[in-house]
C-alpha cells in the first residue's frame, strides 16, 4: 500500500514525524514545504520525498499564488507517487493534496493539530467534510467535530 504523508513545515510536520515508525510499514512518501529545517529530510527519504512552496496565510498578497502553485505541485506528486492513502496533520499546503486525492480515489486521514484544544483549524474545517477518517487529539474537539474519532495524542 502506498501512503503519502503530508504536512506544512513547522509544528504540523513535527507532529506528522511522530508517525515515522509507520513509514517503514508501507511504501511511504513524505511531502512538506521547503524550508531550512526540512532540507535534511530530502536526503533521508530520497526519491520518496517532495517539496511544496513555503507559504503562510499571514502574507495575503503572495498566499493565493503560493496556494495555486502548491495545488499544481500536489497534482504532480499525486500522479508521481499514486498513493492509496493520504495522511496529514494539515495545514494549508496539505489541503490541495487531500482534495486531489479524494477526487482520484485515495483515502484521506486527517489528524487535527495538537495545538488546538477549543477551535478548528482552517484546513480542518474544509477536510472534515470529505475525510475518510478524521482524528482529534483532544476530547474537547469532539464538540466541534462530532463525526471525528478521539485517538489521543501522537506525541
Amino acid at each position: 500500500m502506498r501512503v503519502l504523508f503530508i504536512a506544512s513545515a513547522g509544528g504540523h510536520l513535527s507532529e506528522l514525524l511522530q508517525l515515522r515508525g509507520l513509514f517503514a510499514s508501507y511504501d511511504s512518501y513524505l511531502v512538506t514545504e521547503k524550508t531550512k529545517a526540512s532540507l535534511p529530510l530530502k536526503q533521508e527519504f530520497a526519491s520518496h520525498f517532495g517539496f511544496l512552496l513555503p507559504g503562510t496565510m499571514a502574507h495575503p498578497f503572495t498566499y493565493p499564488f503560493k496556494l495555486l502553485g502548491n495545488t499544481f505541485l500536489s497534482l504532480y506528486y499525486y500522479l508521481k507517487f499514486r498513493p492509496s492513502v493520504i495522511v496529514t496533520t494539515g495545514v494549508h499546503s496539505a489541503a490541495p493534496m487531500c482534495l486531489i486525492g479524494k477526487i482520484m480515489g485515495a483515502k484521506v486521514i486527517y489528524i487535527e493539530t495538537f495545538a488546538n484544544i477549543l477551535t478548528k483549524t482552517a484546513s480542518g474545517r474544509i477536510i472534515y467534510h470529505f475525510a475518510d477518517y478524521f482524528i482529534v487529539q483532544w476530547k474537547s474537539m469532539l464538540r466541534l467535530y462530532p463525526k471525528a474519532k478521539f485517538e489521543g495524542w501522537i506525541y
